[in-house]
C-alpha cells in the first residue's frame, strides 16, 4: 500500500491509505480513542474503536510525539466535528492497522505553541524539537519559498547561478575572518569569505555578465545583537549597468516577491522614495530610516533607497577606511578625486542601500573596474606597495585584461524574510541559529580538538590560554559547591 502524506489524504475520501507521523495529541471520548497524527503536511484525526481490539489496545499505549505509521479507511467527519481551521478538518480515518515506529520520551520543552514563552537557550539547545512546532516549520517553508523565487526570477532574467569558494584568502573586508589551518601547506590558513565580493567582480571579468548565488557568509564579529556569525544572501552582480540598473532590477525583484509570496502586505510606496545619506541623517538621524506613515500596521512595508554614501571615513587611529566597501567605485564626479587622493572627505560612493521599515535589508555598488582606481582606494586606507599587492595583486592583475564595468548587490535573506513575516529576529527564519556570541548550544560548538588534529596542523595552545581554561573550571566548580 502506497505512502501519502497528511495532506493528500483529503483526495482519497472512501479508499484505504497508509500514512506516517507522529502522534501530536491522544484523547478519548468515551470508549472511543481520537490521535491528531502531524506530518509535514498537516494534521489527520485519527480513530480507534474498541471493536479492532489490537488495534485499539496498542493506541492506548501511544503517548505524545511517538512516530507512528496507521493503515485505514479516509472518511468524511459527521457535519458537527468539522473542524474549519485545518485544510484535512473534514475527514478523518478509521484506523484498521497500527505500527509504533519509535517511542518518545516526554519532551523537555512544549512545542504546541509559538514558543515565544520558552528561555531561547532551550530553544536553541533542542532545535530539532523546536522546530517541530508550527511556526517555525512555516517559516522554514516560507524560507524555501523565497529562495525558489529568487532562483526563477533571476533566471528567467538571464542570470546564472555559480558557486564560489568556501576556503578562500583572508583580506580586509569589514569584519574579522574565520581562518582555517592547512595541514597540507603547513603553517599557512585559508578563510572563510564574509561575502563573495572578489569572485563575483572576477566572475565578471571572466565573461559572465550575470551572476547570482544564495551565497553563505562567515564573519567572525563581536557579539551584535541580532546578528549570526553565518548568515545567507541573495548576491547579484551584473556587467555593462550603471547605479539605476541595479536597483530597479532589485526593486523589482522585491515587489513582485512581495505580491507572490506576501499578498497580506501592502507596500507604502512604488517606486521606492530615495534619499541621500545626508538627507536620510538630517531627517531621521539615521542612515536606515523608518519611513512608515503607520508604524502600528504590522502589514505596511515601507522600502526605500539610500544614496550618496561617504566613500571614505575616519578610523580610530585617526587614518581613513571605507564605510561599505573597498571596492566600490566613486561617483563619476568624484573619480579624479579618488585617483589624485584629494578632497577624501568629500568623496562620494555609488554605494546604494535598500531599507525596510528602519532595517537595511541589502546593499550594493558599482564596483571599481580598474586597477587603477582600486589600487588608489588601499593607498587612501594607508596600505603600502607590497601590503597592496600581497592581499588584492591577485584582483589588480585580473583588471589589467579587460575588465567590464560592473556592480551589484547583496541582500541577507535571513533579514529579509524575518521582516516580512514580521518575526522579531532572524533566528526565527535559521534551521539551526547560533546565539549572539557565535555558540551552537545543540552541537556543543566550538569545541576542544584533540591533540593530534592540533599537532598535524601544527598547532600549539598557548600556555597563557591554558592557564584562562584552569581557572574557568575553579571558578565552575567553585560555583556548583555553592
Amino acid at each position: 500500500m502506497s505512502r501519502f502524506t497528511i495532506l493528500e489524504s483529503t483526495k482519497h475520501i472512501g479508499e484505504k491509505i497508509k500514512v506516517s507521523g507522529w502522534a501530536d495529541t491522544v484523547r478519548a471520548h468515551g470508549k472511543i480513542l481520537f490521535i491528531d497524527l502531524r506530518d509535514r503536511s498537516g494534521f489527520l484525526q485519527l480513530v480507534f474503536i474498541p471493536s479492532n481490539k489490537e488495534v485499539y489496545e496498542l493506541a492506548n499505549q501511544i503517548r505524545s510525539e511517538w512516530v507512528i505509521e496507521v493503515e485505514g479507511q479516509i472518511v468524511k467527519r459527521p457535519d458537527n466535528m468539522i473542524n474549519p481551521k485545518m485544510e484535512t478538518g473534514t475527514v478523518e480515518m478509521t484506523v484498521e492497522n497500527l505500527i509504533v515506529l519509535n517511542k518518545s520520551e516526554t519532551l523537555p520543552l512544549s512545542i504546541s505553541d509559538d514558543g515565544m514563552n520558552i528561555g531561547e537557550e532551550i530553544r536553541m539547545k533542542y532545535r530539532y524539537l523546536d522546530l517541530r512546532r508550527q511556526r517555525m516549520k512555516n517559516n522554514l517553508i516560507m524560507r524555501h519559498k523565497v529562495a525558489q523565487f529568487a532562483r526563477n526570477f533571476l533566471s528567467q532574467d538571464g542570470f546564472i547561478e555559480i558557486e564560489t569558494p568556501t576556503l578562500t584568502k583572508s583580506t580586509p573586508e569589514g569584519s574579522r575572518d574565520f581562518i582555517v589551518p592547512s595541514r597540507l601547506q603547513n603553517g599557512k590558513f585559508y578563510a572563510l569569505p564574509q561575502s563573495p565580493q572578489q569572485f563575483k567582480q572576477l566572475l565578471m571579468v571572466a565573461g559572465m555578465e550575470k551572476y547570482f548565488q544564495l551565497a553563505r557568509c562567515l564573519r567572525d564579529e563581536d557579539p551584535r545583537g541580532d546578528r549570526q556569525t553565518e548568515h545567507t544572501q541573495i548576491d547579484i552582480e551584473m556587467s555593462f549597468v550603471e547605479q539605476n540598473d541595479v536597483m530597479e532590477l532589485y526593486e523589482r525583484f522585491l515587489i513582485k516577491l512581495v505580491e507572490n509570496l506576501f499578498p497580506e502586505k501592502r507596500i507604502q510606496q512604488i517606486p521606492f522614495p530615495r534619499m541621500t545619506y545626508k538627507e536620510a541623517m538630517e531627517k531621521y538621524n539615521s542612515d536606515k530610516p523608518d519611513i512608515r506613515n503607520d508604524k502600528t500596521d504590522k502589514n505596511l512595508l515601507a522600502f526605500c533607497w539610500v544614496i550618496d554614501f561617504p566613500f571614505f571615513e575616519k578610523d580610530d587611529q585617526g587614518g581613513w577606511t571605507f564605510t561599505h566597501n573597498p571596492f566600490s567605485a566613486p561617483k563619476q564626479e568624484f573619480m579624479q578625486d579618488l585617483l589624485s587622493k584629494r578632497n577624501i572627505e568629500n568623496i562620494l560612493t555609488t554605494q546604494y542601500d535598500i531599507v525596510l521599515n528602519g532595517w537595511e535589508a541589502g546593499g550594493g555598488s558599482i564596483r571599481n573596474h580598474t586597477s587603477e582606481a582600486l589600487k588608489k582606494v588601499f593607498e587612501i586606507m594607508g596600505y603600502k606597495e607590497d601590503k597592496i599587492q600581497e592581499e588584492f595583486g591577485h584582483m589588480l592583475e585580473a583588471f589589467n585584461y579587460g575588465a567590464p564595468p560592473h556592480g551589484g548587490i547583496g541582500s541577507g535573506i535571513d533579514r529579509l524574510i524575518a521582516l516580512l513575516l514580521g518575526e522579531p529576529n532572524i533566528r526565527e527564519v535559521i534551521a539551526f541559529p547560533k546565539t549572539g556570541d557565535g555558540r551552537d548550544l545543540m552541537m556543543q560548538a566550538p569545541s576542544e580538538v584533540s591533540l593530534q588534529q592540533l599537532q598535524e596542523l601544527g598547532i600549539e595552545i598557548s600556555k597563557k590560554d591554558e592557564k584562562k581554561k584552569i581557572e574557568k573550571k575553579i571558578i565552575k566548580n567553585i560555583k556548583k559547591k555553592k
